[in-house]
């Protein structure tokens, strides 16, 4: 387990994976846990290029910036940005996905939380009205409005996945329509999801030390 929880900083890309799935977070956060599987892989060959650091400019004589560092004393964060974008003064994060959008508001949220670091770093810059989400997938750019709700629902996450971390146990598995984001999950063989929804659908007393 990783020691001293509470004054550690979160990896933004971390927040993505509270929102999709809190246990999931407990494990590779808290117990730092990862296991790999061809969705990781295809994922990680997809950023080879992406995450190579550098920047340039566009015909139009935009600059864009690739793999920026970034940080909140703040908030507690630290991570990456695929990409920033410099339009004329006017700052937008890019992140690169693998799959297609989906129905929930990870991947959002984890740009919002790029954009706060910016705008902690350069408040001369902000705020930062957008910024963007690209899908190997679907091969199409989603533009995202860095709405004052959306930048709520950031926050609130953050503060959420920090509670989770300090309170050292184990959320249980997703359930109901949510339980679908198991499927391609790289970390079942570890969280086992389904043998832990029937054990306590059968009124089981689960100890989730034995899963972990």
């Amino acid at each position: 387990m990783n020691a001293e929880i509470g004054d550690e900083f979160i990896p933004i890309s971390l927040l993505n994976t509270y929102v999709y799935c809190p246990r999931r977070f407990y494990y590779e956060y808290v117990q730092a846990e990862m296991l790999v599987n061809e969705f990781v892989l295809e994922g990680t060959l997809q950023h080879a290029n992406i995450d190579a650091p550098g920047e340039h400019l566009t015909a139009e004589g935009d600059l864009m910036i690739r793999r920026v560092p970034l940080s909140s004393a703040t908030l507690g964060l630290t991570g990456f940005a695929d990409l920033v974008e410099d339009d004329s003064g006017a700052l937008c994060p890019v992140e690169y996905k693998h799959g297609q959008s989906g129905r929930w508001l990870n991947d959002h949220v984890q740009l919002c939380a790029q954009a706060l670091c910016l705008e902690e770093r350069l408040p001369e810059r902000a705020p930062i009205a957008r910024g963007a989400i690209f899908y190997f997938g679907s091969r199409r750019r989603e533009t995202v409005a860095l709405t004052a709700e959306l930048r709520e629902r950031t926050r609130a996450t953050i503060a959420q996945a920090r509670e989770l971390a300090a309170q050292g146990t184990i959320p249980a598995p997703l359930t109901g329509r949510a339980a679908v984001r198991c499927g391609d999950c790289s970390l079942q063989p570890l969280c086992l999801p389904e043998e832990v929804r029937r054990l306590r659908e059968k009124g089981a007393t689960i100890d989730d030390a034995v899963f972990d």
